[in-house]
């Protein structure tokens, strides 16, 4: 089916499908927060969910999804880390072989997670084309290609976070939802639609990755190339026919953040919040946090979507910041 659409009844399904096996991961606020921004706001914390993102939704379900004989054959999977790591994890719990292919210069804790969930990592340097990598593995292996976004299954899991979010909280003025590829950022719009009409849903990707941002307000499909970025989770050179009608028909504008933005908030959500969120995790908080949402008076979700950061890389940026 070309450019299918995602329900929110397809959200439910999903989240019926993951819940014994996904963590229901915790709402938390700050009255720093709330007093610097004027808001009432709401963190979606992906961060503790297993694996670290909200990848691991996605990925079960849509490999709990395969038939019996596609999850024996196995799947082959490709990305910067957090999507590796979902599917590393989740065809660990399905008994699922699975290939994942990945940058050689991948966060190192991306890695050493995605090989010791039991994944085969296959690595590709700068100019290789990652798509082509796993599409010539699946043919070859006879494997199911899970793509890191441009699927239903994997727009309608990623959309159970906005859906645990609204079940939490009730009604919301603005959502804020990082953006790559755009299945996470879809899915919650599906669910947002649904849950609080009347919601402004907001994209946020790096500025130096902004092909969602241009293809938003061109409502022509946009592409970056090879994006340089600390915000490794949003890497991806543009949306596909899958997440791109949808952020169309669903999302009410896109924005971007610089990556100096994205260091000063990580480190303070680390040091007010105390908890550890990776850079593409605070794309939504950096725009709100950074002054670019106007969310005086109104009740605000933020998704963070990871926590997977190197921590020695870290401690550098904070020394040298």
């Amino acid at each position: 089916m070309e450019n299918p659409e995602v329900t929110f009844q397809d959200v439910s399904a999903a989240h019926e499908r993951i819940r014994a096996h996904a963590r229901r991961t915790p709402v938390l606020d700050s009255t720093t927060i709330d007093g610097l921004t004027g808001a009432k706001v709401f963190f979606k914390c992906e961060n503790f969910q297993r694996m670290g993102a909200f990848k691991f939704r996605g990925a079960y379900n849509a490999l709990s999804q395969l038939t019996p004989q596609a999850q024996e054959r196995g799947v082959v999977a490709f990305s910067s880390g957090n999507h590796a790591q979902a599917v590393a994890l989740a065809g660990r719990m399905l008994g699922i072989p699975r290939v994942i292919v990945m940058p050689q210069d991948a966060p190192r804790v991306k890695l050493e997670a995605t090989r010791g969930y039991g994944a085969q990592v296959v690595t590709y340097g700068p100019g290789d084309s990652r798509e082509a990598i796993a599409k010539r593995l699946a043919e070859e292996k006879g494997m199911t290609l899970i793509p890191p976004f441009n699927h239903p299954h994997i727009v309608a899991g990623q959309g159970t976070a906005a859906k645990e979010l609204f079940e939490d909280t009730g009604p919301l003025d603005v959502l804020l939802v990082p953006c790559g590829g755009g299945g996470l950022l879809t899915g919650c719009a599906v669910a947002a639609r649904h849950l609080s009409p009347g919601i402004k849903v907001i994209g946020v990707e790096p500025e130096a990755g902004d092909d969602a941002t241009r293809s938003f307000k061109s409502r022509t499909l946009q592409s970056v190339k090879a994006p340089q970025t600390i915000a490794d989770g949003a890497r991806t050179e543009s949306m596909g026919d899958v997440t791109f009608p949808l952020m169309l028909r669903h999302v009410d504008d896109m924005m971007t953040v610089s990556d100096a933005e994205l260091l000063k908030t990580m480190f303070f959500l680390w040091e007010r919040m105390k908890f550890i969120c990776e850079p593409t995790g605070v794309l939504g908080a950096a725009a709100l946090l950074q002054g670019k949402v106007d969310a005086r008076g109104k009740r605000v979700g933020v998704v963070i979507s990871g926590g997977n950061v190197d921590l020695a890389w870290a401690a550098t940026q904070l020394r040298t910041g």
